[in-house]
C-alpha cells in the first residue's frame, strides 16, 4: 500500500525534558538519518499532546520524515500526521482503518504470529515486535524471543520491526530474522550525540538489513 522506510524508527521520550530539550533531540535524530518517527506521551492530556504534536510535526516535515502518532488517531488526525500506532489496548487496526481508509499509515503492536497475522488482514502497514530486551522507558513491556520474531517476518508481508532496549552493540542477535527494521528511544533519546548516534545505528541496521537479504531471509 505505501512504500515505507522504516530503517531506523525513532520512538521519542519525553521524560525529564523540557520542550525545547526534546525538539532539539529530535531535529538532531532526523538530521542523523531517522527514517520515521512516531511522537510517544503516554502521560499528556489531550491538548497537550496535540500542542507537542504540532511542533515535532514541523520539525518532521521539513526532513520529510514520516511521523507516527502513538496510541491516538484524534491526535494524528488533529495534526494531520502521517500515521498512527496501535497497541494491543487501543483501538482495533480495522476500525482505524475504516476511519482513516487508505490515507494514513496504521502500525500495530504485535507479540505473537497469531496477533501479526490479524493486525495485517486488518489494514496494518508495519508491524512493532517485541520487546528483544528489557527497556529503561516508563512503557511496560512483556519480553518476546527472537524466535517468535523470526517466525512473525515469515508469516506476514509488511514491514515488521524489532523493538525494546535495541542499540548498536546488541542487534547483532537480530541477523537473520528478516526484520525490516529496529525501533529505537533510548539509544538516540539518551545519547549525548542524537545525530551521531542516528547516523551510526542507520547505517547499521542497512547493512544488517542488506546482510538478511543477501541471504534470501526477507520477503
Amino acid at each position: 500500500m505505501k512504500q515505507l522506510d522504516t530503517t531506523l524508527y525513532f520512538i521519542t521520550d519525553s521524560t525529564g525534558l523540557n520542550d525545547d530539550e526534546l525538539f532539539r533531540i529530535t531535529e538532531q535524530a532526523l538530521a542523523g538519518g531517522a527514517t520515521i518517527m512516531q511522537l510517544r506521551e503516554k502521560n499528556r492530556s489531550t491538548r497537550e499532546y496535540i500542542r507537542l504534536a504540532k511542533h515535532v510535526h514541523e520539525i518532521s516535515l521539513r526532513y520529510k520524515v514520516p511521523l507516527i502518532i502513538d496510541d491516538r488517531l484524534d491526535v494524528a488526525m488533529a495534526v494531520n500526521a502521517e500515521g498512527v500506532h496501535l497497541g494491543q489496548s487501543d483501538m482495533p487496526v480495522k476500525t482505524a482503518r475504516k476511519i482513516v481508509s487508505d490515507k494514513m499509515i496504521i502500525g500495530a503492536t504485535t507479540k505473537t504470529v497469531e496477533q501479526a497475522l490479524e493486525a495485517e488482514e486488518s489494514g496494518a502497514d508495519y508491524l512493532g515486535v517485541g520487546a528483544i530486551y528489557p527497556t529503561t522507558t516508563k512503557v511496560k513491556t512483556v519480553l518476546t524471543s527472537v524466535d517468535t520474531l523470526k517466525d512473525i517476518c515469515k508469516a506476514v508481508n509488511i514491514p515488521v520491526n524489532a523493538i525494546g532496549g535495541l542499540n548498536k552493540t546488541n542487534c547483532g542477535i537480530l541477523e537473520g530474522t528478516g526484520i525490516s527494521g529496529i525501533c529505537v528511544v533510548s539509544a538516540i533519546m539518551k545519547s549525548d550525540d542524537p545525530k551521531k548516534a542516528a547516523s551510526e545505528l542507520q547505517a547499521f541496521c542497512r547493512e544488517l538489513i542488506h546482510s538478511v537479504k543477501s541471504k534470501g531471509v526477507c520477503k
